[in-house]
């Protein structure tokens, strides 16, 4: 029974990327056609994939189960789509075959959310529903009129606003493309291209096994979808050469957990969130993705900062020269060929001005272009060497093409179902927010008389967002926060692009903030360790992306990207801001007297904030003389070192 499951899901994660692949070449249908196609994909693939009651006594039940809401789910999806037109031309009412089939879909989403990723997500998404059915039992401001469950059906099923909106059609068309280009560019060898990359430039350096995780978690989480997934994916090489090398456990696994987080912040992907963004605020995709850039460089350079001076303070290993590849074995055609020609290809779409994911597509057909010049090299290479072909090459490169190929389908499929399974929750959670109005209500109230200044409001913004988006991924967390909080900023005057990026920020963050902190549970179980003792270096090693956001509603022209003296100000400041709370999490002593120390980095790191030139020159200046005197510190430390072992 495995190996069929097993099978089939493979067979069908295919026919899901061809449908995404098609849709990349030819266009999307119309909406009522497209996003059930693709949900009833979806729901197929993860059924196959989370079976229910799987290796129990009861298994045979479980199945039973999932092929009544796997039928009745797939037919559901199949009636919308060939009644696409009268749904959209005649607003028909529901009925109780509709009803019928807006509880089935709904189950069977929420059912595989839990399945995929717990109980938290599906239970905030059953909240909304009983809220919008029985919100005139509320009292108070929460409370509205309440509507009944026809009216709740026909907003869901027979409309383009609710379980088929524009967050499962952004999934259906962009999301899914992305997620196979990110896909093919890791297994065409980009993968390991990006490791080897990440030794070679900084394996040598001060807390280099460190600064490893943090470039290639980056550069993974850059092209993936899942902070987690890309905690499990690079941490399983991270973590146990860090310590290796001498690290504490938790250490490796903050690094590790931190960095991970931080490539869904970082363009092109964002975690998808780019693309909900751009549709969300009525902006272009390039727009989010240029302005999302210095922030993120902003990020990376305080993690790279603080594990420099972490590893100094605490003495810390490199890595052995021994470990890390010279720079002829990376800088070879076959290994550079799948990165240069996708990334080539994705440029050259967004240059000729197609479609997102038509310029995915082209990355796509460059990174299995990729595939072929690095097969061909390679067997040129062996050919050389010897004058008998080996047993392998008479294959010729064919076989092993396939083999990337399909398995970069497989995984881009595959990390797509969780996407696509959580933003058609989310949308009946939007759906059921807007029906309502809270979104404005939790706004108004938050927002109050409009008196308290706009740092306050940010503060109880940004800690709901943290609350609001514990133990939910990237994505789903971004939609959440985005229609409920993004509102109240974009009240008081902050710029729609601003305040979506504040809350997408603190969203994010709940991924390693305790108490539901998913990235830090699987860093903490690859390192060996408990998950507070992770969860407590974590938040010191990201403890300036906790007040970059904060940067957004000061420096309103930090995303606006230019050569304008307002962005250059705030890259500047935000730059030596970075670095002084990089001093002061990592430990850096400039006197004997550690409170002194704290004191004087955090006076530097206040100051930067300060919108004007004198706070730039000001917290210059004292980020300059702080190192200087930490330098002496550590020659009076080290000559006092040298005496006594004299």
């Amino acid at each position: 029974m495995n190996t069929f499951r097993s099978r089939s899901a493979t067979v069908l994660t295919l026919v899901l990327s061809l449908f995404v692949l098609g849709t990349a070449v030819f266009g999307a249908r119309e909406a009522l056609v497209q996003r059930p196609i693709f949900l009833a994909l979806v729901i197929v693939v993860a059924l196959f994939r989370y079976p229910l009651l799987k290796n129990t006594r009861l298994w045979v039940l479980g199945a039973v189960i999932d092929v009544v809401l796997g039928a009745a789910a797939v037919a559901s999806c199949i009636w919308v789509a060939l009644n696409a037109d009268t749904i959209m031309n005649s607003l028909p009412t529901a009925g109780p075959l509709e009803i019928g089939m807006t509880i089935v879909l709904v189950l069977t989403v929420l059912e595989l959310s839990r399945r995929a990723i717990g109980l938290i997500f599906p239970s905030m998404v059953v909240v909304g529903l009983a809220y919008a059915l029985f919100g005139q039992y509320i009292p108070g401001p929460l409370g509205h009129r309440g509507f009944d469950v026809y009216f709740v059906t026909e907003t869901l099923l027979l409309s383009d606003v609710g379980l088929w909106g524009s967050l499962l059609g952004v999934a259906a068309t962009i999301i899914a493309v992305f997620s196979l280009f990110g896909a093919f560019l890791l297994h065409s060898g980009g993968g390991a291209t990006f490791m080897d990359l990440a030794l070679r430039v900084s394996g040598r350096s001060t807390g280099g096994a460190a600064k490893i995780a943090t470039i290639a978690s980056g550069l993974f989480g850059m092209v993936s979808g899942s902070a987690v997934g890309n905690v499990a994916t690079t941490g399983a090489f991270t973590i146990p050469l860090m310590k290796r090398l001498g690290y504490p456990a938790a250490l490796a696994g903050a690094v590790e957990a931190v960095a991970s987080t931080g490539g869904q912040l970082a363009p092109p992907i964002m975690g998808a969130a780019a693309f909900i963004m751009a549709e969300i605020i009525g902006s272009d995709y390039l727009t989010i993705a240029v302005a999302a850039a210095l922030p993120a460089a902003l990020f990376y350079w305080g993690v790279f900062a603080t594990v420099h001076v972490t590893a100094q303070e605490e003495k810390l290993g490199q890595v052995p020269d021994d470990q890390i590849p010279p720079w002829h074995a990376i800088l070879r055609v076959d290994r550079l060929a799948s990165i240069v020609l996708s990334v080539g290809g994705l440029v050259v779409g967004i240059l000729r001005g197609v479609s997102l994911q038509t310029a995915a597509f082209y990355g796509i057909a460059g990174a299995v272009a990729g595939m072929f010049v690095a097969a061909m090299v390679v067997k040129r290479q062996a050919s050389r060497q010897t004058s008998k072909p080996a047993e392998g090459e008479r294959t010729g490169i064919l076989k092993p093409i396939a083999k990337q190929f399909r398995t970069a389908l497989d995984e881009g499929a595959t990390g797509l179902i969780i996407v696509g399974i959580l933003l058609a929750g989310a949308q009946v959670l939007v759906s059921m927010i807007n029906l309502t109005g809270v979104g404005v209500t939790l706004s108004s109230m938050i927002v109050g008389e409009g008196n308290a200044p706009v740092l306050v409001i940010g503060l109880v913004v940004a800690l709901v967002c943290m609350v609001m988006g514990m133990g939910i991924p990237t994505t789903a967390a971004y939609v959440l926060v985005a229609a409920t909080l993004a509102p109240a900023l974009v009240k008081i005057g902050v710029s729609p692009i601003a305040a979506h990026m504040f809350v997408f920020y603190y969203a994010t963050l709940s991924v390693i903030t305790p108490p539901v902190c998913v990235g830090v549970f699987v860093a903490a179980g690859l390192a060996g360790e408990r998950w507070v003792a992770v969860a407590r270096r974590a938040v010191m090693l990201g403890a300036v992306t906790y007040v970059i956001p904060f940067l957004f509603l000061l420096y309103p022209d930090m995303l606006n990207p230019g050569l304008s003296a307002g962005y250059l100000e705030a890259a500047l400041s935000g730059a030596v801001f970075v670095a002084a709370f990089a001093y002061l999490f990592g430990g850096a002593r400039v006197s004997r007297w550690r409170v002194l120390d704290i004191g004087a980095w955090l006076a530097v790191a206040i100051i930067a904030t300060v919108p004007s030139l004198v706070g730039l020159a000001l917290s210059s200046l004292g980020l300059a003389a702080m190192i200087w005197l930490r330098q002496r510190h550590e020659l009076a430390q080290a000559s006092k070192g040298t005496a006594a072992a004299t």
